[in-house]
């Protein structure tokens, strides 16, 4: 998983979905506010759920500890890249440092390739057998470790944005080349850089390079010289000849030495650098292609759950037409001879957690604000009052985010028989499509002339509003 990859919306969108689930697995988080909010934003029902997660993880600091991690990622897997490449220079001082200047040649190769080729076999291992441990052990969870340490300390929520991280990835089975990604990447700087140590000091130092045993017999160091050569062959490295091998230590000429100098270093440019490149390019290949199976598995049953939770919502958004009204009839108001110089602030059917009156009223239109549940009984004491007064003006105040029903608009026909004008406050709008949806919906059951706005200035008529 590099930086690139976690600066994508789609994959840090559903990191936070996937931690929001994780979080709620210690108990239910309260949405109420997030569950309508989200609902208003998106159609899409995964996309509401996506939304509401979102909400929630500003809510409990997700992002900003997401944001935290992709600042610092990059610099912790450069000082892991760098602790790498001084191991790697260590071993090619080991190779090269001596001070006798003898190289013996098959220890060289076998302790330049040896942890590579270790690694590599494990990562083999772990991209086909679903065995946790292979990948964990890999250069690429190191880095993620530290970089979530790093970015949200002890007590943050970096637990489980990794937990939410890798368990995308390994549901889309891109946990391996993600981890890949990194551990290639960091190999290969390190080939890299001691392949140029050992061709710097090879270049302006004289070596001895030979082998040396004890119990095998020459001919297998004859055999494995030339089976080992064989790939660097072809990219054009000689390989020792029998009589270059057979010859006792510091008994080769120098076109000899030469080409021992140049065998070890096309085997470890080959079985070493190579490989690590192929793979690099591969594993970023492989997860480009898939990034779009990154997504959570909408058939869990939490997210079934908040599934029908979003459908029980839109089925109540369905506006059904009055079979009593004819539709699109706009109700006649009072004449102006018989209103009063009053404003009725009301606040129909808003949320529980709605503080009310609402800290934007003018102070002498909040003292006399009113608050009414949709009640039949509420209902009718309000509408009575409102037929004793006749006031000028009613300033309904609804949730924005709540959907519009036939109850909505039969209760404002009623209150529009009652005074000069009715006006609409929009409180708490999610955005612009909630607002567009109420206007919608005035416009299609006939009641234009109910001034609909998500602002409290533009809802207030100006006298009430005036120095």
């Amino acid at each position: 998983m590099t930086n690139t990859a976690l600066r994508e919306p789609a994959f840090t969108d559903a990191v936070i979905t996937e931690a929001i689930r994780w979080t709620e697995q210690n108990g239910p988080l309260d949405d109420a506010q997030a569950l309508r909010t989200a609902a208003s934003r998106a159609a899409d029902s995964h996309r509401q759920v996506t939304e509401r997660a979102l909400l929630l993880g500003e809510r409990i600091g997700l992002q900003p500890e997401l944001a935290r991690a992709r600042q610092w990622a990059p610099w912790v897997l450069l000082g892991l890249a760098a602790l790498i490449v001084v191991a790697g220079l260590g071993l090619a001082g080991n190779v090269v440092g001596g001070g006798e200047r003898h190289i013996n040649v098959i220890v060289a190769l076998a302790s330049l390739l040896g942890l590579h080729a270790l690694t590599l076999l494990l990562w083999l291992v772990g991209l086909w057998l679903p065995i946790g441990s292979f990948n964990t052990a890999s250069l690429g969870w190191i880095w993620l470790s530290l970089t979530a340490r790093v970015a949200g300390g002890k007590r943050g929520q970096a637990p489980v944005l990794v937990r939410a991280a890798t368990g995308l990835l390994s549901r889309a089975k891109l946990l391996p080349w993600a981890f890949g990604l990194v551990s290639h990447g960091i190999w290969s700087l390190s080939f890299a850089v001691v392949l140029a140590a050992m061709l710097f000091a090879l270049a302006f130092r004289s070596y001895t390079l030979s082998w040396e045993t004890t119990i095998l017999e020459p001919e297998f160091f004859v055999r494995a010289v030339q089976a080992l050569g064989w790939l660097p062959a072809k990219l054009g490295f000689p390989v020792p000849d029998a009589a270059t091998v057979m010859a006792a230590p510091g008994a080769a000429s120098a076109g000899g030495q030469r080409t021992w100098a140049l065998w070890l270093t096309g085997c470890i440019a080959v079985y070493g650098l190579l490989p690590r490149i192929a793979l690099v390019l591969l594993s970023a290949g492989v997860l480009r292609s898939c990034r779009k199976a990154l997504q959570p598995d909408w058939h869990e049953p939490y997210y079934r759950k908040l599934l029908a939770r979003f459908a029980a919502m839109a089925s109540a958004a369905i506006v059904d037409a009055d079979p009593g009204r004819l539709r699109g009839a706009t109700p006649s108001s009072l004449p102006a001879s018989e209103l009063q110089d009053a404003i009725f602030v009301l606040g129909f059917e808003l949320p529980p957690d709605m503080p009310w009156p609402p800290a934007a009223l003018p102070a002498a239109i909040a003292a006399q604000a009113q608050r009414i549940d949709g009640s039949a009984p509420t209902r009718r004491a309000l509408l009575d009052q409102l037929a004793r007064v006749h006031p000028r003006t009613v300033l309904m105040v609804c949730h924005a985010a709540s959907s519009p029903d036939r109850g909505t608009e039969r209760f404002l026909r009623e209150v529009l028989a009652h005074c000069g004008e009715c006006r609409l406050w929009l409180a708490d709008s999610p955005g612009a499509n909630a607002t567009q949806r109420w206007l919608d919906w005035l416009r299609d059951t006939g009641l234009e002339r109910v001034a609909a706005s998500e602002r409290l200035e533009a809802a207030l008529p100006e006298s009430a509003i005036a120095p």
